[in-house]
């Protein structure tokens, strides 16, 4: 389903994207994901497509709003059953339904009763009693606890997908979008990028969509020499090799976006700089900053560049301290460019 939007309130927004399965809408929070969905849901005003100038109750759409919004004072079947015409054996719907996504057993508790996995299928069972055509769901993961998160959203997208409904989820967590049939980028009000999460987080079209993604290390340079497939980029006095993009060319300024988890650390002298840079490389660094995070180690190093670095689980006892000498391997494959905008410089967080 092809989607085209645009508002003019509460935010200037515009659109444009190729809902597939459950595909997901990523973007910083005041991007106005939540205004898209309600403006194809009819609750506020825009031009558009598909249902364009139909009212909210005419839109063969489900929504799902943040927090599920489930009233309080309804049993969980009645919940379902508002969503339904008004006539006899609404509530043989209703439990049908709540069947379906396996919370029958449910249908006689109050919302407050019900954990926030519950919840959500009895909000998705309310959205299917209006035999959507689209179904919008608005941050899915937010009323959700981290223990069960990967659990319960691993089962709502599986049950989407047996459904065979056309899914938009709207979110900031990159990790609902890393789980997705199809994703986007909204940045900057309007669609940047959109492809399988796979294409998008492997190859970020600029520095705004590499920090969505979770790049930390985004740095400029030149391309020095194209060769083989490859592109020697020229930055601070040291030169980093990385798969070539098409148009990519000797002496363009570049983009370099580098994942913090792509760069590993090795024993002094035991990975010289390769002369072709096409292989590996590694650099000395000064380490500034060593913080665990959870099971690894957060580093902040400084030399020719400065990188953040994240090493995995059993790196905490490693006895890294800040002021250590380093050498940091990082490999062509882990390297990607974009076009250069501006100079985005380093993350710590």
């Amino acid at each position: 389903m092809e989607i085209a939007y645009r508002l003019d309130r509460p935010l200037p927004i515009e659109a444009r994207l190729t809902v597939a399965g459950f595909t997901v809408l990523a973007g910083a929070s005041g991007e106005g994901k939540t205004s898209l969905l309600k403006a194809i849901a009819g609750l506020l005003p825009a031009e558009g497509e598909p249902f364009g100038g139909l009212p909210p109750q005419r839109r063969p759409v489900g929504y799902l709003p943040q927090g599920y919004a489930l009233f309080p004072h309804l049993l969980a079947w009645e919940n379902v059953a508002f969503a339904l015409p008004r006539g006899r054996g609404r509530r043989e719907r209703a439990l049908a339904l709540m069947a379906r996504l396996g919370v029958a057993g449910l249908a006689e508790r109050l919302p407050q009763a019900l954990s926030g996995g519950q919840q959500q299928r009895v909000a998705l069972a309310r959205a299917l009693a209006r035999d959507p055509e689209l179904l919008l769901l608005d941050e899915p993961t937010s009323a959700l606890d981290p223990a069960t998160r990967d659990a319960v959203l691993g089962e709502l997208i599986e049950e989407i997908r047996r459904i065979g409904l056309p899914t938009l989820a709207v979110t900031h967590d990159v990790h609902l979008a890393a789980m997705a049939d199809r994703m986007a980028l909204l940045v900057g009000r309007r669609i940047v990028q959109q492809g399988t999460p796979r294409q998008v987080f492997a190859a970020p079209v600029d520095s705004r969509a590499a920090r969505l993604l979770g790049y930390r290390n985004l740095l400029t340079g030149t391309v020095d020499s194209l060769a083989a497939g490859f592109a020697l980029v020229a930055l601070d006095g040291l030169r980093l090799a990385a798969p070539a993009p098409p148009w990519a060319a000797r002496g363009m300024r570049v983009g370099i976006a580098i994942r913090s988890e792509d760069i590993s650390l090795v024993e002094t002298g035991a990975a010289p700089a390769d002369a072709n840079a096409l292989e590996r490389i590694a650099l000395a660094l000064t380490l500034t900053e060593v913080r665990e995070e959870g099971l690894a180690l957060r580093l902040a190093a400084h030399g020719s560049v400065a990188l953040d670095i994240l090493l995995p689980r059993g790196a905490a006892g490693s006895g890294l301290s800040a002021g250590a000498r380093v050498l940091a391997l990082i490999r062509p494959e882990h390297v990607h460019l974009f076009r250069a905008e501006i100079v985005p410089g380093i993350m710590h967080g």
